[in-house]
């Protein structure tokens, strides 16, 4: 494993990072096995969410059972809209409300890093900065940030942090991989900085120094192996609505195509070649993966072993 220093985090942090938004976990079931396997192979960041259905509590039973809370670091996000509904919920209030459901089921007195999982921007941003810098100085949150949220608003909420002696969002997690997004997968305001049109964003979180957690890594299926390159014609066999509405496009075929010819080079699989490239690039990024199963998790972390050189990444990306 490869481990990354976050300021204000005691442990080093690992640049793969699990996320327990799958099925079973989502469901609540006891993942005992699959988290064993996960933390045994040297992840020790585990990303979860108040909209994750019950995986904080799945998450939650296992750090009870295995006594490790000093040994991890969890990501946690809340303020989401509720299940079939469209209607925001970044106000203090909601934060509040979830911050606390999420800490009773994960069975801790804090996280280390809580992320606003999505953004109105009706909302001014000095109440939500004082609710969670509130919420740091009681010693619930350690660090805070905001997934899907654009830079400019980032921006905003940061600035009225520093004229206010606030502790500001140091950590942001948006879409990002080697796909671009090219609609919306799950609605209700995902941002994305992949892609050709996001450059001058990349830009923007290389020259910050922001501390990116990439979710989606692997669009979502498309660069996991499911599916390959020739068997485009039956992608809805094996990939669901989001992944198709989200990332099937031609110049994403084209990713996946050159990919599988990289991982066939290299002599490993597409998923370990996409997650290769995400890690590759200048940015302070960890990379978000989930699975079902240890064996398939495994697999995703010899990518920390493969090294690809810049002609490759340019030519897996079209450039």
């Amino acid at each position: 494993m490869i481990y990354k220093h976050m300021e204000g985090i005691e442990l080093p942090v690992s640049r793969i990072v699990f996320g327990t938004a799958n099925p079973p976990m989502i469901a609540g079931e006891d993942a005992t096995e699959l988290l064993d396997s996960v933390f045994e192979g040297g992840v020790n960041c585990f990303d979860t969410a108040r909209r994750y259905g019950m995986a904080e509590r799945s998450l939650g039973d296992w750090i009870a059972k295995r006594g490790n809370r000093d040994k991890i670091v969890i990501v946690d996000k809340g303020a989401h809209p509720l299940p079939d509904s469209t209607v925001p919920r970044v106000t203090p209030a909601a934060i509040e409300a979830d911050i606390a459901r999420s800490l009773d089921l994960l069975q801790t007195d804090h996280v280390d890093v809580y992320m606003l999982h999505r953004d109105d921007t009706t909302q001014p941003v000095g109440p939500i900065m004082e609710v969670l810098n509130e919420l740091r100085e009681r010693g619930k949150i350690r660090l805070l940030g905001v997934s899907n949220w654009t830079t400019g608003r980032i921006e905003a909420a940061n600035e009225y942090a520093y004229e206010h002696d606030l502790e500001p969002f140091t950590v942001s997690s948006p879409n990002y991989g080697l796909a671009e997004q090219v609609l919306d997968p799950w609605g209700g305001g995902c941002v994305s900085i992949s892609g050709p049109d996001e450059a001058g964003t990349r830009r923007w979180y290389q020259d910050s120094g922001m501390e990116l957690f990439a979710y989606a890594t692997l669009a979502h299926g498309l660069f996991s192996g499911k599916i390959r390159s020739d068997q485009l014609s039956h992608v809805a066999d094996y990939l669901d609505e989001f992944a198709i509405r989200g990332y099937c496009c031609r110049n994403n075929y084209e990713r996946l195509r050159r990919t599988e010819q990289i991982a066939e080079k290299h002599h490993c699989t597409v998923a370990q070649a996409a997650l290769a490239w995400v890690l590759a690039q200048p940015l302070q990024v960890f990379a978000e993966v989930s699975a079902s199963t240890p064996q398939r998790f495994a697999s995703n972390l010899k990518a920390l072993e493969l090294q690809l050189n810049e002609t490759e990444l340019r030519y897996m990306d079209l450039l």
